[in-house]
């Protein structure tokens, strides 16, 4: 499964942080870093649900891999 994470649409909410620390991290401004590109196994669940939680939309998950 592919991420994507768009710092520009990020509302710094931090829950993408929270939730997957192994796939997002925040900046100095508190805004998304992605730190993988890609979920696999275990983490295919929190890239999932922390699209789904991401108030200003900006992750987005491609793929099934």
């Amino acid at each position: 499964m592919r991420l994507r994470a768009d710092a520009g649409t990020c509302a710094g909410a931090g829950q993408c942080a929270r939730v997957a620390p192994d796939l997002f991290d925040q900046d100095g401004d508190g805004l998304v870093v992605l730190l993988r590109a890609e979920a696999r196994g275990p983490a295919r669940e929190r890239a999932l649900l922390t699209a789904d939680l991401c108030p200003s939309g900006a992750l987005r998950v491609h793929g099934s891999a």
